[in-house]
């Protein structure tokens, strides 16, 4: 039975995210995209309409991926802080995978500081999806507040801010290959920093 046209996109679009985290965009000529999509030229251009089509909605994707992902994540959660304390051990946790490259590589930060300068479109999509990624956590830290688990002077806007920097940083020092304890610890450290505003 011939699959779906949406669940050949949803393949294709995977197949991208693991090939521009791993690669770039620019470092991914249209021969390495049309293997990995396992589609013809033709194909990729019909369905997407160039190569900056295709990133820009695998970027879209991967965004989306991980919002859903952060969502499942809290769900298991009572306490808002414990779950972002989980949250940013998680990560850490993924980042020492050293044999998979992409689990280290955050798409989204990649597409930043290599677009920054040569494609604008590319960077700007970037920005918004950082600046909406740290609105969720100044939310979830916002209602955090709200139950009392935070102290009422908690600035949830700023400490937002802080907990992105840390992924940010973890993902960058990660590609030194640091071993899975001292990022692991790291992980810890960042969600230890979460303590200093939980309320008495």
């Amino acid at each position: 039975m011939a699959r779906s046209p949406s669940f050949d996109r949803e393949s294709a679009l995977g197949q991208a995210i693991g090939l521009f985290r791993k690669r770039g965009y620019h470092g991914s000529s249209m021969k390495q995209i049309e293997r990995a999509l396992d589609m013809r030229p033709g194909s990729i251009y019909a369905t997407f309409g160039s190569k900056d089509g295709l990133y820009s909605e695998a970027l879209a994707r991967y965004a989306e991926a991980g919002g859903a992902e952060l969502a499942r994540h809290m769900a298991g959660y009572e306490s808002i802080v414990d779950g972002l304390k989980g949250y940013l051990r998680k990560i850490a946790s993924n980042c020492s995978d050293k044999d998979e490259v992409s689990s280290r590589a955050c798409l989204i930060v990649k597409t930043l500081l290599e677009a920054s300068n040569t494609h604008t479109g590319h960077s700007d999509q970037a920005r918004e999806i950082l600046g909406a990624i740290e609105q969720s956590f100044s939310e979830l830290l916002e209602e955090a507040k709200q139950r009392g688990e935070l102290k009422d002077s908690t600035d949830c806007a700023r400490l937002a801010r802080l907990m992105q920097n840390q992924i940010m940083g973890l993902r960058s020092i990660a590609e030194r290959n640091l071993s899975a304890g001292d990022l692991e610890a790291l992980g810890d450290d960042m969600a230890h920093i979460l303590d200093a505003y939980r309320a008495d």
